[in-house]
């Protein structure tokens, strides 16, 4: 890892830890505690929220640099976390924090991801990207254990006032060892406008297509599979939460390793593989949904995503100019909503309409699409240098 990327590395361990603890627990202390119905969580808005402050925290990163919005990103969040204190059972309140909360974590994590990219050559972005995520994955293995022991005494304020401690840890540590600037930043601020750069850029707008229909294929382990797995399938919820400890502990394990083993293969190949690999193991689960067959779906589908998230991160970091590069990191940060908006809704809602089947096929049949590869040879052929491999 080069010296460099080590105080980032730092910070996506303290955040993703902070963040992991809280928003496990933050859905059934709205629905325990503060009173809320299962449609007034809010986490719609929440999601579309947070995409739009994705982009505006990158793009005012390169205007005044990535280190004071990491910084401001966190203290915000150690600040809303601090607010659940003071909700009580007032749901609009509440309904305000989570969305605040997907906000506040918006703001700094493209610039997060864009200065990985400023400080580590084009060649070794995958790589560099890779080893940030291992960091991230390893805080949200150890963020919900965490947060369970905080709640051993039945007490929210105890949760709540341990997620502001980490929060305010991942933003002091950003605020001491983040680099004010990097080796391959851009040397002044952009002179030009984002919105119409990202606007007129129609590889990258294949592309952000791309990372959106990818992260509606994702969203469907963290939210559809969970809820078939209890209410289809006959697991007890405490089983389930053994199982979803396997996504992060392989990501944690093997992500490097695997990252190095596929460095020389080009990325469209590597994406049109990952897609598939996170899509259709789904279709496994309309003939066999036993423990074991379930615990086969999420080993594969965890492989694509290795394949799939340094790849998507290094290109996306390739296509931006370097005086857009935050504003750039930003808008591809919001597929992530993108996908957290529509996944849940549409395979929720062909699973009440048509059973679960039919929300497999559909999130197959999206991964089957795999436009990675497309927006990837359309970069090549619009005369930008895309990295093809690490």
């Amino acid at each position: 890892m080069p010296p460099a990327l080590r105080p980032v590395v730092a910070v996506g361990f303290a955040g993703s830890a902070a963040a992991s603890t809280g928003w496990t627990f933050v859905g059934v202390w709205a629905i325990s505690h503060v009173g809320a119905g299962g449609g007034e969580l809010g986490f719609l808005v929440a999601a579309i929220a947070g995409g739009a402050a994705g982009y505006g925290g990158g793009h005012l990163s390169d205007l005044v640099g990535r280190r004071p919005l990491v910084v401001a990103g966190w203290g915000a969040q150690a600040l809303v976390a601090l607010g659940y204190l003071l909700v009580d059972h007032r749901v609009l309140a509440a309904l305000a924090l989570v969305a605040g909360g997907s906000v506040c974590s918006s703001i700094g994590s493209a610039a997060s991801r864009a200065i990985v990219a400023d400080l580590v050559p084009r060649e070794r972005h995958e790589q560099a990207y890779a080893s940030v995520r291992v960091a991230q994955n390893l805080g949200v293995t150890c963020g919900p254990p965490l947060g369970g022991l905080l709640l051993l005494g039945g007490h929210w304020g105890h949760l709540f006032a341990g997620v502001a401690v980490l929060a305010a840890v991942a933003a002091a540590v950003a605020s001491w060892f983040l680099p004010r600037t990097g080796a391959y930043a851009p040397e002044a601020p952009p002179t030009r406008g984002s919105f119409d750069a990202i606007r007129r850029d129609r590889p990258f707008l294949l592309f952000f297509v791309s990372g959106s229909l990818a992260y509606l294929v994702y969203v469907a382990f963290e939210t559809v599979l969970p809820i078939a797995a209890v209410e289809s399938y006959g697991l007890a919820p405490a089983t389930w939460g053994f199982l979803v400890v396997i996504n992060p502990a392989l990501v944690t394990l093997c992500q490097l390793r695997l990252t190095r083993r596929v460095a020389s293969i080009p990325a469209g190949p590597k994406l049109v593989t990952a897609m598939l690999l996170m899509g259709l193991p789904f279709l496994v689960l309309g003939v066999e949904h036993g423990i074991a067959a379930i615990v086969g779906v999420i080993a594969v589908l965890v492989l694509g995503e290795m394949l799939w998230v340094p790849t998507f991160q290094g290109i996306a970091a390739g296509l931006a100019p370097a005086d857009l590069r935050g504003a750039y990191m930003g808008a591809f940060g919001s597929t992530s909503s993108f996908g957290f908006a529509l996944g849940p809704f549409v395979g929720l809602q062909l699973r009440g309409l048509a059973g679960d089947t039919a929300a497999w096929t559909f999130f197959a049949t999206v991964a089957a699409a795999a436009t990675g590869a497309a927006s990837t040879r359309f970069a090549e052929r619009a005369g930008r240098r895309v990295p093809l491999a690490a």
